[in-house]
């Protein structure tokens, strides 16, 4: 344990998924973690015109889909959300299952297991086919992935959908152009930090979402691979430090 407190601190980005949390730490991780669903949402309308990292247009178009008797729209819709959702109740079963045994890798299993699912589509999948397994698989990993950020952040923070964020960066600008005349009145505080962070992660999302726009025409879902890599290097500590801990 006390090298592997020692390899976290001198490489930052290792301590993403300790067990042990800090506000920094959470906000690093929903950073990374926003460039992904980014990328990955904008790759999956390139490539299959679907999104999959948020579930408010997908609900819709269920609804849509049974409204308007659209076989093909309904059965997309479903595929997604339901996968979706099983994408967070493995992560919640990973967890707790860690919890329980304090083993040191509970946020970075769910972490490791997405990292896998989009590498696997970056070096299988070629051209636009597999459709409904390949957006099933696409929002598995954002399911698994928002839930991870939720369990860490006690609820806080989400990464895949951008909505709320949005929304609590118009209430904080809001908060910032109130003027009071009345002098008796408590002035009205902005959250410079939740806004920060707020603006941070909507950024990363956007830059995730671009970055896929350009890469994407040429490298098709290959471009997952390096991003597999960078959400699978801060898992590697603490699932190795569990290791070693079950041959001790």
């Amino acid at each position: 344990m006390g090298s592997l407190r020692y390899l976290t601190q001198a490489m930052p980005l290792l301590h993403l998924t300790s067990r042990i949390r800090s506000r920094i730490a959470n906000v690093r991780l929903a950073a990374m973690l926003a460039f992904a669903a980014g990328l990955v949402d904008v790759s999956g309308f390139l490539g299959l015109k679907q999104f999959t990292s948020h579930m408010t247009g997908i609900t819709a178009e269920l609804a849509a889909g049974l409204g308007t008797d659209q076989p093909g729209l309904l059965e997309r819709s479903a595929v997604i959300f339901m996968s979706f959702l099983a994408g967070a109740a493995v992560c919640a079963l990973l967890v707790n299952f860690s919890r329980r045994r304090e083993r040191e890798s509970l946020f970075a299993l769910p972490l490791f297991l997405e990292a896998v699912l989009l590498a696997a589509v970056g070096v299988l999948v070629h051209g636009m086919t597999h459709g409904f397994l390949l957006l099933g698989v696409l929002a598995f990993a954002m399911g698994l992935q928002n839930a991870i950020i939720t369990k860490i952040s006690d609820a806080e923070i989400r990464t895949t959908h951008v909505t709320g964020m949005v929304t609590d960066i118009g209430i904080e600008l809001g908060r910032a152009l109130y003027m009071s005349r009345n002098p008796a009145h408590e002035p009205i505080h902005v959250h410079r930090d939740r806004l920060g962070t707020l603006v941070l992660l909507v950024g990363a999302f956007f830059a995730g979402g671009l970055v896929a726009a350009l890469v994407f025409p040429r490298f098709g879902f290959a471009a997952f691979i390096p991003l597999a890599l960078l959400l699978a290097a801060p898992t590697l500590p603490p699932i190795v430090a569990d290791l070693r801990g079950m041959r001790s």
